[in-house]
């Protein structure tokens, strides 16, 4: 016999919010059935729960009590209003797009001069014909692309020329405002052709004042034989927000592709990234910091598939987690049987520095060839008592002492930046966040 589920809140609402919405979401008739397509996808699987091997630890069913009506037509906000939510990002001098509430803002972006590089809102190339926008799901993953595929309101599509190179990174600004809270839904297509050579900063952010909000976010990642992308995530949602992340990233032969993501000051954050070789020879190295606190729950989940023979994968995440934070990695490297050569290692460190607080790590390897070098680890400890009390031994106060022992523990992670301007952008926002979690006063106290 056979029981159905009973549907939760959540999932009832969503079903119910998208066909309120349907008639007014960007997109031709084949976006339309596609999108139908999706909602009803989601409808037979539900939300991810902990019974799904990839979703033990972030249980999506009992964490989303409500879903948020779904954010259509962005608000009205200022530059300086972005400028604050991007912090030491905003003086990156970079090409600039907007989305404010899921929806492009062009009197806030800047492109200009930016030979190579062409650029469209999602919602433009959805209603023009939206071929090729649509991608099936990956592997554990239906129910939240399906959310996204159904729900998507705007993003960039971005094609970066053969053989051409950016001068400055590619800034892609996803922000959330408004005193109601609302679900944004926003899709990015990168592609980069062969030769080409860029950085594309994603930063979602919240502006203050905005309410609590859900997002659900997606980018897909192709590129060229011989192609260089330094791909950028930045997470600063909000307190008591949710963001559900998706990469799906396709290298092909030569190419490399450098990931980095941020996440701090987020309730709820999961990020799924998922990279295929396509082509020999090519190289993944992707790495991350979370930073938690309070009862901040950040997941991040990889799949790496080592498809075709000759190919380099590296992983590297560090956490910091304070008070009652969660943190949770989970990095799978597969590698086929005809894949020989593959050259696979992952690592994941946490620095708790209370005794609530939680690191889950989940690190797996599955190798189906012989001629393969593969390995993984997972570290969790406290802060060193030794090292602390040298530095206090030395005048340093207690605090500081903290602070200067967490800054170095993170700033492995940092370091696997290229550029050098986003690298320090980077190093100082985290650093900015550190004495909230370490309980060292801030840098500018008396």
């Amino acid at each position: 016999m056979t029981v159905a589920a009973t549907k939760t809140k959540a999932e009832q609402a969503l079903t119910v919010n998208f066909e309120a919405v349907a008639g007014k979401l960007p997109g031709g008739r084949a976006i339309a059935e596609a999108r139908k397509a999706a909602i009803g996808a989601f409808a037979a699987l539900g939300l991810p729960h902990r019974r799904i091997e990839e979703w033990k630890y972030t249980d999506l069913r009992v964490a989303l009590k409500e879903a948020l009506p779904p954010a259509i037509g962005g608000g009205k906000v200022s530059a300086r209003q972005i400028d604050g939510a991007l912090e030491t990002l905003a003086e990156l001098d970079a090409y600039r797009i907007v989305f404010v509430d899921g929806v492009h803002a062009p009197d806030l972006s800047a492109t200009g001069g930016a030979k190579g590089l062409e650029i469209t809102p999602l919602a433009a190339a959805l209603a023009r014909s939206g071929d090729g926008l649509i991608r099936e799901g990956a592997p554990g993953q239906e129910a939240v692309i399906a959310l996204n595929t159904a729900f998507m309101t705007d993003g960039a599509v971005v094609s970066i020329a053969k053989g051409a190179e950016l001068a400055r990174p590619l800034l892609l600004v996803f922000a959330r405002s408004g005193e109601q809270g609302r679900l944004v839904t926003t899709r990015n297509v990168v592609k980069l052709a062969a030769g080409a050579r860029a950085t594309v900063i994603e930063a979602h952010v919240a502006l203050p004042g905005a309410a609590p909000g859900q997002a659900n976010a997606l980018s897909e990642v192709s590129l060229g034989e011989g192609a260089h992308l330094a791909h950028v995530e930045v997470t600063l949602a909000g307190d008591a927000a949710s963001h559900l992340a998706t990469w799906l990233a396709t290298l092909g032969k030569g190419a490399t592709y450098r990931a980095f993501q941020l996440t701090a000051a987020t309730g709820l954050s999961r990020s799924n990234v998922f990279a295929t070789f396509k082509g020999e020879g090519a190289k993944l190295d992707i790495s991350g910091l979370f930073l938690g606190r309070g009862t901040e729950h950040i997941d991040t989940t990889l799949v790496v598939d080592h498809a075709v023979p000759g190919c380099e994968s590296r992983e590297l995440f560090k956490g910091v987690l304070a008070d009652r934070a969660r943190g949770v990695f989970q990095g799978k490297v597969i590698v086929r049987p005809h894949a020989q050569k593959s050259d696979g290692k992952q690592m994941a460190k946490a620095l708790l520095l209370s005794a609530d607080a939680e690191f889950d790590s989940k690190p797996e390897l599955e190798i189906y060839a012989d001629d393969v070098i593969c390995g993984h680890g997972s570290t969790a400890a406290e802060l060193d008592g030794d090292l602390l009390f040298y530095l206090r031994a030395r005048g340093i106060p207690l605090e500081e002492a903290r602070a200067l022992l967490v800054e170095s523990f993170i700033g492995e992670a940092i370091d696997k930046i290229e550029d050098e301007r986003v690298r320090e952008a980077l190093s100082t926002l985290a650093k900015h966040r550190l004495p909230q979690l370490s309980g060292a006063r801030a840098p500018d106290a008396a």
